[in-house]
C-alpha cells in the first residue's frame, strides 16, 4: 500500500508529484496509456510558461517536468483509470490491466478536454492552424486571416484577444443570435476586426500541411460555401474528465470537482483535486501546476495529520478495518 497516488499526468498532476516526491511521499503517477502528459502534447511552440523565454515545445516541457518528478522518486506507471473506490480510510485505483492501487491519499488531476468540432481535418491540422486555445496560439497568426467557431463567452473572448494579432477574425456561429453575455457581445460587435458569419456549421477543413480554409454549411438553406483562412480556433467549451468520479465526488455547476475555498480538499477525506478538473475558468499550463502544487501539500499535511494523530500508516494492514476519518477536520480541534 502506497502513501499517495496521483491520477492524470498533465502540469497539476506531474507537478504534484515534484511536491509529493521531494517530501519523501514515493508517489505513483498513473498516466493515460494513450493521452500521457495532457493537452500540452498536442501544442507546438509554449512562450508564455516561465522559465522558457525563448519558448519550449509542448511536448519537451511535459517531458522535463516528468523527468523531475521522476528524479526525486516519483514513479509513473502508463495505464489507464478504469474505476475507483473512494468509500473507506484506503484508495483504491483499478487499472485497465486489471492491476489494483491502493494508497491513503489520491489526487485527482485529469484534466479536461477540449471540445471538438468531430470533423474531417480537425485532428489531422491540429497544430498547423487548428487550435483550441487563442491564449497559446495567438502570437504565431499575426496579420492573418482566422475564424474562431462558436458563440458563447468563450468564443467572444478568443476572438476579441486573438484580434490583437490577426489581421481578420471571423466568428461562426450556427444561429444568428449569441449566446454570450450582453457585455461580452457589445465588445465583439465593437472590434472592426470582427466580422460575424451567421447560421453556419464549418462541415471541412481545407488544407495538406496547415489550414487552408472551411466548407460552410448554411444551417437554414443547406448551401455549401468555401471560406479562405489561414487559422481554426474552436470555442465551443470544454468538459472536466470527471466520469470516474461522478456519484463519488461533490461536483459543481460547472461540472467540476468541487474543492473546498482555495484548498484542493474534495468533499471525500483524503482526497484531493488539481488543474482543469476544478477550474472552469483559466485553464493554463501554469495556473495548473500551481494547483498541483496545493494539491501536494494539502496530501502532505493529510499524511502527516494521520502520523500525529496515531492513525494506521499506509504500512498497517489494519487500516482497512478502521472508519472513515477526516484528520485534517480533527486538527483543526
Amino acid at each position: 500500500m502506497r502513501q499517495l497516488i496521483i491520477i492524470g499526468s498533465g502540469p497539476a498532476a506531474l507537478t504534484a508529484a515534484i511536491y509529493a516526491a521531494r517530501a519523501n511521499l514515493a508517489p505513483l503517477v498513473i498516466a493515460s496509456s494513450v493521452e500521457a502528459g495532457g493537452e500540452l502534447m498536442n501544442t507546438t511552440e509554449v512562450e508564455n510558461f516561465p522559465g522558457f523565454p525563448e519558448a519550449v515545445q509542448g511536448p519537451e516541457l511535459m517531458t522535463k517536468i516528468q523527468e523531475q518528478a521522476e528524479k526525486f522518486g516519483a514513479e509513473v506507471v502508463y495505464d489507464d483509470v478504469v474505476s475507483v473506490d473512494f468509500g473507506g480510510p484506503v484508495k483504491s485505483v483499478k487499472l485497465g490491466s486489471g492491476t489494483t492501487h491502493d494508497a491513503a491519499a489520491v489526487i485527482f488531476a485529469t484534466g479536461s478536454a477540449y471540445r471538438k468540432i468531430g470533423i474531417e481535418g480537425e485532428e489531422r491540422l491540429s497544430g498547423r492552424g487548428v487550435s483550441w486555445c487563442a491564449t497559446c496560439d495567438g502570437f504565431f497568426f499575426r496579420e492573418r486571416t482566422i475564424a474562431v467557431v462558436g458563440g458563447g463567452d468563450s468564443a467572444m473572448e478568443e476572438a476579441t484577444f486573438l484580434t490583437r494579432f490577426a489581421s481578420k477574425v471571423y466568428v461562426i456561429h450556427r444561429r444568428d443570435e449569441l449566446r454570450a453575455s450582453k457585455i461580452m457581445q457589445e465588445r465583439a460587435f465593437a472590434n472592426e476586426k470582427i466580422e460575424f458569419v451567421w447560421n453556419s456549421a464549418v462541415v471541412d477543413i481545407l488544407g495538406t500541411d496547415a489550414v487552408t480554409g472551411v466548407v460552410l454549411e448554411d444551417t437554414v438553406t443547406g448551401e455549401r460555401r468555401e471560406l479562405p483562412l489561414e487559422g481554426l480556433f474552436v470555442a465551443i467549451g470544454n468538459d472536466p474528465r470527471t466520469h470516474l468520479v461522478h456519484d463519488v465526488l461533490d461536483l459543481t455547476p460547472e461540472g467540476t470537482i468541487w474543492v473546498d475555498g482555495r484548498s484542493s480538499r474534495t468533499s471525500v477525506p483524503g482526497v484531493f483535486a488539481a488543474g482543469d478538473v476544478i477550474d472552469p475558468t483559466y485553464r493554463q499550463a501554469v495556473t495548473a501546476a500551481a494547483s498541483g502544487t496545493v494539491a501536494a501539500l494539502d496530501a502532505e499535511h493529510f499524511l502527516a495529520v494521520l502520523n500525529e494523530a496515531g492513525l494506521p500508516t499506509p504500512d498497517d494492514d489494519q487500516i482497512a478495518g478502521l472508519p472513515d476519518a477526516d484528520p485534517v477536520a480533527a486538527s483543526r480541534h
